[in-house]
């Protein structure tokens, strides 16, 4: 532990004092977290869908834009990874666990219970189910990403930085950044990434938990014990994972997730609703880019219910994925040494952004037309909406045996992939940070997921992450304006070369 940075232990000691807030007093971290997520979300929801804009347009301008063909590492480096490789490793750490969590769940929740604008159950509802799934998991989240990914490769493997946040603020604020400056800046993306994973560890628990109950009438469902034997199982699986490098683990594993992903994709298309997921896909696909830019400024003012509609969906959604950003930027910038900017851009931008779209065409569909066959699938928690439709489908056993071993399989790559970032972040940037490092921030994580599984705390633990968001939100700002500083500079020094 000799190559740990005062970001360790700063940040470490702030996850600790969270989790103890929210172990020891739970309701009251839920009040504290809540009203502070209400203020930001309805003071700040303007701030948020201009932003996330500006992301995709300075995301959009890279990809046409003549310096797009930069690469990201010297101009003789060559990918690190395969093509298949890499958008398995860009799927698996960016949304893997939560497309299965919420494939089925938020398309159904948007037609029978919560629509945007349409009466709840009515053909326009579903429409509209759809396109604003795609919307909240589409081009506008894969920005959000890649804004933090993109000046993280280039400051690395093309300026020879190190692979810290603080390092891509050099060009605005110099040698400031290797100070306490630096330091807060590096400390908050690590708390993100830690109680981020954590959350997720402890939701992927219980959608685990909630599948094997399905499957088995001798285990019980929401059962804290059944929980800690899955966070045990995974914990030890992950930290293997971990412990045999980037090359092996977490390639193994990435592939792994999208072969079974792919498999489980196919069959839903087979022995669903085939007809109507092919139409559905096509029609909100177009339903998509015709709303794109009404979807991305649509703010409701004057109009309390939708503006309350867009607060608990929209803008929670570019907070969760602002908040999750400093984890996956930082691994997605890791994995992407020798591609151009122009490739990497339309390899994080698009290619998960159509995988997402086809993978809600298909589950969503699905559920809703199981939904109107006549069984009530809203009264079922979210965990369990998955394995309600595969009930109603042939092959239901077999799909939900999948379904379980893909979210085990996205859990702990999401968890070995974080101790990687975490250890990567807390060792000045380490391309191959210490074996031990990572251990302690495996343990940390795991147990963090069991200790709010016990107190019930993980929803306010989710909120504070949200939280999180808004300061780093300021941060990804200035690394856009320091990214297009440096390249800029780069790219007038090539021209005048020629």
């Amino acid at each position: 532990m000799k190559k740990v940075t005062s970001v360790f232990w700063i940040a470490l000691a702030l996850v600790l004092l969270a989790v103890a807030y929210g172990a020891l007093a739970p309701t009251n971290f839920a009040e504290v977290t809540g009203n502070i997520e209400g203020f930001l979300t309805t003071s700040f929801g303007w701030y948020y869908l201009l932003i996330v804009s500006v992301m995709v347009l300075f995301c959009l301008y890279f990809l046409i834009s003549p310096m797009g063909q930069i690469k990201l590492g010297k101009d003789t480096d060559k990918p690190e990874f395969s093509f298949a490789t890499w958008v398995a490793m860009l799927f698996s750490a960016g949304m893997g666990i939560g497309l299965v969590f919420w494939g089925a769940a938020e398309p159904l929740s948007h037609f029978a219970i919560d629509p945007a604008t349409a009466e709840p159950g009515t053909a326009e509802a579903f429409r509209e189910s759809m396109r604003f799934t795609f919307f909240h998991w589409g081009i506008h989240a894969w920005a959000i990403y890649a804004v933090v990914a993109l000046p993280l490769a280039y400051f690395q493997f093309r300026k020879g930085e190190p692979g810290l946040i603080s390092a891509t603020l050099k060009p605005l604020f110099g040698d400031r950044m290797n100070g306490p400056l630096g330091i807060l800046v590096d400390v908050i993306a690590v708390f993100a990434t830690a109680v981020g994973v954590a959350t997720t560890l402890g939701f992927g628990t219980i959608q685990i938990n909630e599948g094997l109950a399905y499957l088995f009438d001798g285990i019980p469902g929401d059962n804290f014990t059944v929980q800690m034997i899955i966070i045990a199982v995974v914990t030890i699986l992950f930290m293997i994972s971990a412990w045999s490098g980037l090359s092996k683990g977490i390639k193994y594993l990435s592939n792994t997730n999208m072969v079974l992903a792919i498999s489980l994709l196919v069959l839903v298309i087979i022995l669903g609703p085939t007809l109507l997921i092919l139409n559905m896909f096509t029609e909100s696909l177009g339903a998509y880019f015709q709303n794109l830019v009404k979807m991305s400024f649509r703010a409701a003012p004057i109009d309390g219910e939708n503006r309350a509609w867009i607060d608990g969906w929209t803008i929670f959604y570019w907070a969760w994925w602002i908040s999750w950003s400093p984890f996956v930027g930082i691994f997605i910038a890791r994995v992407s040494k020798g591609r151009t900017i122009r490739q990497f851009l339309f390899g994080v931008l698009m290619i998960p952004t159509l995988i997402s779209f086809i993978w809600f065409a298909a589950f969503g569909s699905t559920a809703i037309d199981v939904q109107n066959s006549g069984v009530d699938l809203t009264g079922l928690l979210t965990s369990e909406v998955l394995f309600g439709v595969f009930n109603e489908i042939p092959l239901g056993v077999v799909l939900s045996i999948i379904a379980i071993l893909l979210v085990t399989t996205f859990f702990i790559t999401s968890a070995d992939s974080a101790t990687f970032v975490l250890g990567m972040q807390t060792t000045n940037g380490s391309l191959h940070p210490a074996n031990a490092v990572k251990l302690t921030w495996g343990v940390a994580q795991s147990s963090i997921a069991v200790i709010l599984l016990s107190a019930g705390g993980l929803d306010a633990l989710q909120t504070a992450l949200i939280i999180s968001a808004f300061p780093f939100s300021f941060i990804m700002l200035l690394m856009m304006a320091s990214f297009y500083k440096a390249l800029n500079i780069e790219y007038k020094a090539i021209k005048r070369k020629r």
